[in-house]
């Protein structure tokens, strides 16, 4: 079995003194796939290692790796993602999925952080009230978006402008809003969630330009995209840069 150098010495700084069992039941597989996404993927780009696992983290969410996720976990613990960023890139993984979905990643991050010795419930890092989300939420998608979200949440048919509400106060009023991560990295993560489960590609394009705006241009989301290749295959990163040409192409 040929396993790079780069790749058992990356392998080594994100799982130190480990070794897997599928060394001695899939040595192919191994070869593989570590050679593959802890070597070739790697050094395709300059993509820092801190953005690179916590870009991994939610793309695992998106596409419900969750036995991958609590591995991974303990890498990006390894690369200084602070168990803050954990937690908050599973809040708000909760808004793009729903806690049915986000339930067993919620569970097995405390495992983890239960083996690690992190002590829970972590510090708090909520900034809004029941009675201010709703205004910080629609400033939220303002700075995001732009000011034609100022009206939204007023915005669609009488019977259904309760979900236009919510996405306001909820999603960014309650997520959005937190410390712990910043707006460029939330939006970062909300590409990751929307490009690893699929068939949300309206969403997707539309946080693609808030991406953009925010600073996280196509050159860095193509970077994003080729590190998720390993975590979830081809056809939706195939789909996930087709609609970054999409929505650039258009811009």
């Amino acid at each position: 079995m040929i396993i790079s150098d780069f790749s058992k010495e990356y392998h080594e700084k994100m799982f130190p003194n480990y070794e897997s069992k599928f060394m001695e039941t899939d040595p192919e597989l191994i070869e593989i796939f570590d050679n593959f996404a802890f070597d070739e993927v790697v050094n395709i780009d300059d993509l820092d290692d801190h953005t690179r696992m916590i870009s991994i983290l939610a793309t695992l969410i998106g596409c419900q790796g969750v036995d991958e996720f609590k591995v991974m976990m303990g890498a990006a613990m390894n690369f200084g993602v602070t168990p803050v960023e954990i937690k908050e890139i599973i809040y708000q993984s909760i808004a793009y999925l729903g806690i049915g979905r986000v339930y067993p990643f919620l569970n097995g991050a405390n495992e983890v952080f239960k083996e690690k010795g992190v002590q829970l419930p972590l510090e708090k890092q909520g900034t809004t009230t029941r009675e201010d989300r709703l205004e910080k939420g629609i400033q939220a998608q303002v700075d995001i978006f732009g000011e034609g979200m100022k009206e939204f949440y007023k915005s669609g048919p009488e019977e259904s402008r309760h979900i236009n509400r919510w996405l306001a106060g909820n999603c960014f009023g309650d997520y959005y809003t937190r410390k712990g991560l910043d707006l460029k990295q939330r939006e970062l993560i909300t590409f990751c969630f929307l490009a690893a489960q699929g068939g949300c590609e309206p969403q997707l394009k539309s946080h693609i330009s808030a991406n953009i705006k925010l600073g996280n241009d196509k050159s860095f989301l193509i970077k994003v995209i080729s590190q998720c290749v390993p975590y979830i295959g081809y056809p939706r990163s195939l789909n996930a840069l087709n609609c970054v040409n999409e929505v650039t192409n258009n811009k």
